[in-house]
Parts: structure tokens; sequence; C-alpha cells
């Protein structure tokens, strides 16, 4: 039998993405030379939510692009030879790198490998709705909107109304 748990409500996820935005604000002491950069497909939404806070603190606009890393994976066998290479000019900005869970670190590594095919950045963040643990690469995200002890058994599943007509966040086993 499937259990369900859930650890974000919509307001919590409002909330996170206001405290993550205002962290990068603080860090960054200005975004002109920034990038938000998305993981598809969620990581995507949430940057793009990302954008519109930071615009509607400082009155700023950061330009948000989205990045798909299935040709760079290591760890699929149905990633696909050939794709489309990064097209996110990357050099001498800052990358506020934005992706829904972190887990293994090996979505992130991929999409490290992508911006870095397309210029060498000053700088590059990490910026994660869920933190669930459990790496296998040294990779640790600089804003987490929740960290959320997991089991390998369990599956941490984000909702975004844009694709699916609700924001939570759950835990399934």
């Amino acid at each position: 039998m499937e259990t369900k748990r859930i650890l974000l409500d919509a307001d919590a996820i409002t909330r996170a993405i206001r405290r993550i935005s205002h962290e990068i604000l603080e860090r960054n002491k200005g975004l002109s030379n920034a990038v938000i950069v998305g993981i598809e497909r969620r990581g995507v939404i949430l940057a793009k939510r990302l954008q519109q806070e930071i615009e509607r603190i400082e009155g700023v606009c950061i330009d948000c692009k989205s990045l798909n890393v299935a040709m760079y994976r290591d760890d699929r066998d149905t990633r696909p030879k050939e794709g489309e290479p990064c097209d996110i000019d990357t050099t001498e900005k800052t990358i506020i790198l934005v992706d829904d869970v972190l887990y293994t670190g090996r979505t992130i590594r991929a999409a490290l490998n992508a911006l870095m095919t397309a210029g060498r950045p000053k700088s590059i963040q990490l910026a994660v709705l869920v933190d669930r643990g459990h790496r296998e690469l040294p990779i640790r995200a600089d804003y987490v909107g929740k960290n959320i002890p997991t089991s390998h058994l369990e599956k941490v599943r984000v909702r975004v109304t844009e694709l699916d007509d609700i924001d939570s966040v759950t835990i399934e086993q």
C-alpha cells in the first residue's frame, strides 16, 4: 500500500521561493551580471518564480533560461547520444542554477558540464526547493527551500501548478 505525506503545500512553497530570493539578493549584492537557469522541467518553473520574486523585491529584471541536461547525464542508459548543446552565454556571469530536488547530485553534475561547454562562468550557485540527501557526488546547494531526510525507498514528488494544476511537495513510499 502506497502512503503519501504532504511536506510542503502551496503557501510553504511560496514562502520558500520568497526566502531563497532574499538569500540570493543578500549574497550577491546586485545581480546585474546574473542569469537564472532552471533545469528542465520543474526547475524551469521554479527559476521563473525566483526571477519574478527578485524582480518584485528589487525591481531588477534578470534573464531566466532553461537547461536540458539529458545529453550530459552519465547515469541513464536512455540518454540521447545527440542533442542541443547549451546555448546559454555563461562567460563571466553569475549563474543561479535551479532544480526542484537535490538527491544524488548527478543531475547537477550534468548541468555543470552543460554550462561549462558554453563558456567560463564567474560563479555558479545552486538553489533547490528540496534537498533529500543521499549524495553520490560532492555537491551542495547554496540555497535550500527545505531539507527533508529520506530513505532510498521513498520518492519525493514536486508538483507545480503550471504543469500539475497544484503546488505541493509530497513524499511517497
